[in-house]
């Protein structure tokens, strides 16, 4: 009976810390297009305005995760080949309950100074834009085409831990393959990261 009270404390206590949230399907529309973030450059930003003729890259991220900090130089280069191919690209950063801390907004200022991104890098409010789309980790790609469809969901490449070990990019290629006019031939992967902070 105790280890029941137990696990029923625990349950009620971190209940609110691992909020389940359905993940976005493959062919589904761009979500919550419209909601206005706030952007390091102090404008909103929507998903819709932040999106190009190409399509839109969707990257949840933040400032602190060592998986992030691996992917760093992925990122920007990935980032980099999606808006020279004229596909929008918006990082989103939902660590809501880091917000006071090492993900507040100067922090992520200071961050996309530091790295160089040339694109928006938003405050999702109370993690709303993650739970729209099921995102859980950082980093986390949701790529979509130019009419909205998401095509790709998943991973950078298939070695987040290693670039010296990477075999395939699957970002890359799911963009080669969408602005090809092709079918995206892996649509998802795993995204290997630290989960995304809610409150």
């Amino acid at each position: 009976m105790k280890k029941i009270m137990l696990l029923l404390t625990l349950v009620s206590i971190f209940g609110t810390a691992f909020k389940a949230v359905n993940e976005l399907p493959i062919g589904a529309t761009l979500p919550v297009a419209d909601v206005k973030m706030k952007d390091i450059s102090g404008k909103d930003i929507t998903l819709k305005g932040a999106m190009k003729k190409g399509g839109l890259l969707v990257m949840f991220s933040c400032n602190t995760c060592p998986y992030v900090i691996k992917n760093q130089q992925r990122t920007v280069e990935s980032g980099n080949y999606a808006m020279n191919k004229n596909v929008g690209v918006i990082l989103i950063n939902s660590n809501e309950a880091q917000r006071g801390d090492a993900d507040s907004y100067d922090a992520m200022k200071a961050y996309a100074k530091a790295q160089g991104y040339k694109w928006s890098y938003v405050i999702d409010e109370r993690s709303a834009v993650a739970d729209a789309f099921g995102a859980n980790k950082t980093p986390e790609c949701f790529l979509f085409d130019g009419t909205g469809k998401l095509v790709y969901h998943g991973a950078i490449d298939d070695n987040p831990t290693d670039e010296n070990a990477v075999g395939r990019k699957h970002l890359k290629e799911a963009i080669v393959e969408m602005l090809g006019g092709k079918e995206v031939s892996v649509k998802t992967s795993k995204s290997v990261g630290c989960s995304i902070k809610r409150i």
